[in-house]
């Protein structure tokens, strides 16, 4: 990913990583850090990772011929000492994704730069990038890019750090108990985010409770004398945040936090007009987003930014630089006058109701169509969730479903007990069929929604129906 960082001895890695050399000299230096073969650059260290559909260790024999200068292993069987160069390290470790964890944490503690590490149910991405166009308006930042937010990912962003970066935004992700725990302490926050706590990735977890506790866990991990950044409309996060002992920042609708918003503008595909608070100041923001859900994300990017002592104006000039990322409630204008919200990234039970409220305020009038896929990681609660989602559709106003997935039907039937007609319910199988028949629905001012988990592979359908009818994005 970053070519030659992080440079480190291999005195440095064994005694990082409690390794054993199996094979190479003494004065061996790496020259980056890799885990993907497809990627590797001469000189780096490949560190051979078990997934669930790959085992790099199958790729290290024939990587040693390829000109790195090490690896990291796990397990030994599958490698022929005997035509390993011997310019080449073999290092030998108990679990290879926690020395990956542990050379990041060694590199992260070289420099003093202050790190930012947030986490949350939904909205991680929209405030990251909101973050980041605020900082870096005065610092040189490192960032978290596209969704390397996992005990993989995260080290390889660490990997990138050098003396020339001023700050770091770290976004974590979770379906598995533990997971921010250990990236927390690979990170080592100064500052800490959770964006808000909801039922999202129920299948590892079991309940929200469970999110709970394993979001919670960036408060209790991070740096004792670091800040918080909390949410003061999310019960979840307030009751977590109680327990930590640190310096705290707020943000929130209620009344009595550092950082608020009053006389919010909604101004339809121009976006959200509305006066930031920031600890008594007010100031006039315009920016190019829609739903409340995003106001949110903007006062947490302000919050975090007055925590890392960026100025009120290059907070206001980022807010408005900002622009929606693809994918994430994305507007796009259609050739025939109607819009549609890409949303197709991913999808849990509140960020899909904030996306059809969000619909129902922008069609102003004029006919909604949604094309939704499943949600998943939901475990048990899966039926229930799609069926309140396919009711919540109804409430809001939808016209129109398009629906694909498992739990398709689910969410038919909730949208049926909301009042929708079965005759305005499809279920997608042939996808030009489908958009034939927008076509015939669809009129100038209407408003389309494509929305669904990120292995639901929703993007395709926007796609679609940009190539159908032609687009372009609201700038």
């Amino acid at each position: 990913m970053c070519g030659e960082s992080p440079i480190l001895t291999l005195k440095e890695v064994l005694d990082t990583t409690t390794g054993v050399l199996i094979t190479g000299a003494s004065d061996i230096v790496f020259f980056g850090i890799c885990t993907d073969s497809r990627r590797l650059r001469t000189g780096n260290l490949f560190v051979a990772l078990k997934g669930e559909k790959y085992d790099g260790h199958d790729f290290v024999q024939n990587i040693l011929e390829f000109g790195v200068a090490g690896v990291v292993i796990s397990d030994a069987r599958k490698i022929k000492l005997e035509k390993v160069k011997s310019n080449v390290a073999i290092i030998k470790v108990n679990d290879s994704l926690d020395a990956l964890g542990n050379l990041a944490r060694y590199w992260r503690d070289k420099f003093s730069v202050p790190v930012i590490g947030l986490t949350g149910s939904s909205g991680k991405t929209t405030t990251k990038e909101m973050m980041a166009a605020i900082i870096g308006r005065q610092k040189n930042i490192l960032k978290t890019e596209g969704n390397l937010n996992n005990l993989i990912g995260l080290p390889q962003t660490i990997f990138c750090l050098t003396k020339k970066h001023e700050a770091v935004i770290l976004e974590m992700g979770t379906n598995t108990p533990g997971e921010i725990r250990k990236l927390t302490q690979i990170a080592a926050p100064d500052i800490g985010l959770i964006t808000n706590i909801g039922p999202a990735h129920l299948a590892g977890f079991g309940s929200v409770e469970g999110v709970c506790r394993e979001k919670g866990d960036l408060f209790v991990y991070m740096k004792q004398n670091g800040t918080i950044i909390i949410n003061l409309d999310d019960e979840n996060v307030k009751a977590i945040a109680e327990k930590a002992k640190r310096r705290r920042i707020s943000f929130g609708l209620t009344g009595g936090a550092d950082v608020t918003v009053r006389e919010m503008e909604k101004i339809g595909v121009k976006g959200i007009r509305f006066k930031l608070i920031i600890s008594g100041k007010a100031y006039a923001v315009e920016m190019k987003i829609t739903g409340t859900h995003n106001i949110y994300n903007a006062m947490a990017a302000a919050a975090t930014a007055e925590a890392l002592g960026i100025s009120h104006e290059s907070i206001l000039e980022g807010l408005a630089a900002f622009r929606p990322v693809t994918g994430r409630m994305e507007i796009i204008r259609l050739k025939n006058g109607a819009y549609l919200i890409n949303d197709s990234y991913n999808a849990n039970p509140a960020s899909m109701r904030e996306s059809l409220m969000t619909l129902k305020d922008l069609k102003n009038g004029h006919n909604s169509y949604a094309f939704l896929g499943d949600m998943l990681e939901l475990g048990e609660a899966a039926e229930e969730m799609h069926r309140k989602i396919g009711m919540f559709a109804a409430v809001t106003g939808v016209n129109t479903l398009f629906l694909q997935g498992d739990f398709a039907q689910v969410t038919a039937a909730g949208a049926l007990e909301g009042g929708v007609s079965s005759k305005s319910i499809h279920f997608l199988s042939d996808l030009s069929e489908d958009i034939i028949n927008l076509r015939k629905l669809i009129k100038k001012g209407d408003w389309i929604l494509v929305k669904g988990s990120r292995r639901m592979g929703m993007e395709k359908i926007t796609s679609r129906i940009c190539d159908d009818f032609g687009c372009e994005t609201i700038k």
